[in-house]
């Protein structure tokens, strides 16, 4: 599977090059040291964000996802890929949950969206909790990722990697102001 990801990371990589010419910033910000879990956060745009991140980020991510991109071949053999952690929304289904908190546990990397959907924060939609629970829960570091430009093929594309924050000294009653920090500081990196 190793080699599989592998090309399957080049191939993704080099679309994104060619056909948005994209442009990473920051990836000097991501910790080095890959024993220790990362959760990263970044702006929902577009189906193209997952693999965008996930190609540039430096590190094996696994992604939470919705349930329904399963269905979809093309995302379902990126799922498999890349380990993908599907999210089945507005259901009281507990497996995703448990999913992610054991792969932090076990250092690994996770990659979601606050908005829990396409353009969440520009529709007046509320951020959600996910990525606040699971750093306070975790102690995994919060990198923040903002994405923009490449709204047509050929015009750039930006993916712009933030500073780690840390949440581990928080407790869960401050999940609805950590959700607010980590999207300000989203927000912060897509529009610079």
């Amino acid at each position: 599977m190793i080699v599989i990801r592998a090309i399957v990371k080049l191939a993704i990589y080099l679309f994104f090059k060619i056909v948005y010419r994209v442009k990473v910033i920051g990836t000097e910000n991501i910790p080095k040291d890959k024993t220790k879990p990362l959760i990263y956060c970044g702006n929902h745009r577009s189906y193209s964000d997952p693999p965008l991140m996930v190609v540039t980020a430096k590190r094996h991510v696994r992604f939470l996802a919705k349930e329904e991109l399963r269905k979809n071949p093309f995302f379902a053999f990126l799922g498999v890929v890349f380990g993908g952690i599907y999210v089945k929304r507005d259901s009281k289904d507990v497996t995703a949950l448990k999913t992610t908190l054991k792969a932090l546990k076990n250092g690994e990397s996770i990659a979601l969206f606050p908005e829990g959907t396409r353009n969440g924060v520009e529709k007046g939609q509320k951020a959600k909790d996910g990525a606040a629970f699971f750093a306070v829960k975790t102690g995994a570091q919060v990198i923040p990722v903002g994405i923009s430009g490449g709204e047509k093929p050929f015009k750039k594309m930006y993916i712009k990697y933030g500073k780690p924050l840390d949440y581990s000294n928080r407790n869960k009653e401050e999940l609805d102001e950590i959700t607010e920090e980590i999207m300000k500081k989203i927000l912060e990196l897509a529009n610079s």
